[in-house]
């Protein structure tokens, strides 16, 4: 990803005729070099969220029985809520002291949480709602995104801000696509795992991703004492401030007193709501949709589909590199559309048809007597073995018995579809959005995005669960397509204010 900012770290210094200000040749490396930690620091944030995602369900089964998926949706969401809440507080603390300190106390609190989740098993009681707290608590910790965000539009130059705001938005990305790729190595540990009695830790399949999340926020504290330090730029790149901490009030720039199109800045929110929305939806459903069609074990769930994750990060990281040429040729809102159209059709894709239907698990309901009739004609299996892992779609979701399986191929399609539009929208709409404040201090608006994400990312794998619990996939999927198709509409009817503030006001 190193390549990403790479045109922008080699841009000549600025010359004193120009600015009558001098940046050294020390400060231009120091300043990329603490851009380049709050890259990993976004990064991080984003791994914390997804590299437990896909095992959360099996997990959340395996410590507390009477959790259900209705459950599952608001653990993955406590993780957005808790960023959503923090947000906002950590940024308001970044205006009035070092950004240092927020940074550290914000990823202390993610590597403290992250190590109460390796321990939920322990309770003799409640343990989902220990789960549901430690995620929240990550999600907590997790919520320096503002804090990145303001101190990287404060550090550029507005000819090197896009650039780097469409970076922070690709390693956010790639920490959401790329952590349950860590949790599938995972997978060969097991279930059992190790056991260190004398901590009480079970280093299992389950425990140790979240423990690497810690051990990797340990790393992002020592790199942001050994290398992080505050730098200021204005819009022209003159440097302002350097290690010691400036007041927020450098930011302003009175030279540009137009103001910016409030439209075009709540469509952009709308639209990346949605966008996290669904994407949201995409990983929580993942690991119940693929148990509940293929009849996977919990074990087959987490690693099979890690592996398709993995392979959805690299078609992203190729993604990335080629709409940043694109963009240049076609700009960013033709490239946006495209990449909702093809999230809208990796949904569409995953409607069941066809009458083959998923195989039943019968392990909740004894002394079933199946009827001779159309209405039960699917491949119902009871249980004869206690020992072994019931696998299949739940008898009690009744849709199980008459929604057509979603094929191995739709959902691999799906997949790849979905690989495709999810970075595209993702680094075009936070690119946009920069082009579209302009030269004004970013600060509170990124705070409004920041919450938009959240929140999406909030409701997302709650309606989800309840939906997909309740009425199935066929119902699940048609509402998301609704959704994208009516964002589709909104992003065609807004299409001409989602431009450049120095396009709009004549400056460019």
């Amino acid at each position: 990803m190193a390549s990403l900012n790479e045109d922008d770290e080699i841009t000549p210094l600025l010359r004193s005729s120009d600015t009558g200000i001098v940046e050294t040749q020390e400060h231009n490396k120091s300043r990329w070099w603490s851009i380049r930690v709050m890259y990993l620091t976004m990064f991080l944030s984003s791994v914390g969220f997804s590299i437990v995602v896909t095992s959360i369900w099996p997990y959340l089964q395996r410590i507390d029985s009477t959790a259900d998926t209705s459950f599952l949706g608001w653990v993955i969401a406590s993780f957005s809520l808790g960023q959503m809440i923090a947000s906002p507080l950590f940024g308001l603390w970044s205006n009035h002291r070092p950004r240092r300190e927020p940074l550290v106390v914000s990823i202390s609190i993610l590597v403290a949480a992250s190590c109460l989740y390796a321990y939920v098993h322990l309770p003799a009681s409640h343990n989902k709602y220990y789960m549901l707290a430690a995620r929240a608590l990550v999600g907590f910790g997790s919520g320096n995104v503002a804090v990145v965000r303001s101190y990287v539009a404060g550090a550029t130059s507005l000819s090197e801000r896009t650039s780097a705001m469409a970076n922070i938005s690709a390693f956010q990305a790639l920490g959401f696509i790329l952590g349950p790729a860590f949790q599938a190595c995972f997978t060969l540990i097991g279930e059992n795992g190790v056991t260190f009695s004398a901590i009480d830790l079970q280093l299992n399949m389950y425990t140790a991703p979240s423990l690497m999340g810690a051990f990797l926020g340990v790393v992002n504290i020592v790199l942001i004492f050994v290398v992080f330090r505050e730098h200021r730029v204005d819009d022209l790149g003159r440097h302002i401030g350097s290690v010691n901490y400036e007041p927020e009030e450098l930011e302003s720039n009175k030279e540009n007193e137009e103001p910016v199109d409030q439209v075009a800045v709540v469509s952009s929110n709308v639209l990346f709501f949605v966008i996290l929305f669904v994407f949201a939806i995409f990983e929580t459903i993942a690991t119940p949709l693929t148990m509940d069609m293929y009849a996977w074990t919990r074990m087959q769930a987490v690693f099979y589909n890690g592996i398709i994750l993995a392979a959805i990060g690299v078609e992203s990281v190729i993604v990335f590199i080629a709409v940043k040429i694109l963009s240049k040729k076609t700009g960013e809102r033709i490239l946006l559309f495209g990449g909702l159209a093809a999230v809208w059709a990796g949904f569409f894709i995953l409607l069941p048809w066809g009458n083959q239907y998923p195989k039943i698990q019968w392990a909740e309901i004894q002394n079933t007597t199946i009827h001779n009739s159309s209405y039960w004609s699917v491949a119902v299996t009871a249980p004869t073995n206690h020992t072994v892992e019931p696998t299949g779609c739940p008898a009690t979701q009744s849709w199980c018995f008459y929604t057509p399986v979603i094929h191995l191929a739709q959902y691999l399609t799906s997949d790849i579809l979905i690989g495709l539009g999810y970075p595209v929208c993702n680094v075009m709409s936070y690119t946009l959005y920069s082009k579209i404040i302009g030269p004004k201090p970013q600060g509170v608006y990124m705070g409004w995005l920041t919450a938009a994400g959240s929140a999406a990312r909030t409701l997302g794998p709650v309606f989800v669960s309840e939906t997909y619990t309740h009425l199935g996939p066929r119902w699940t999927f048609s509402l998301i397509c609704g959704i994208v198709a009516i964002s589709l509409i909104h992003l065609g009817a807004v299409y001409k204010r989602l431009i450049a503030f120095s396009v709009r006001y004549g400056k460019i």
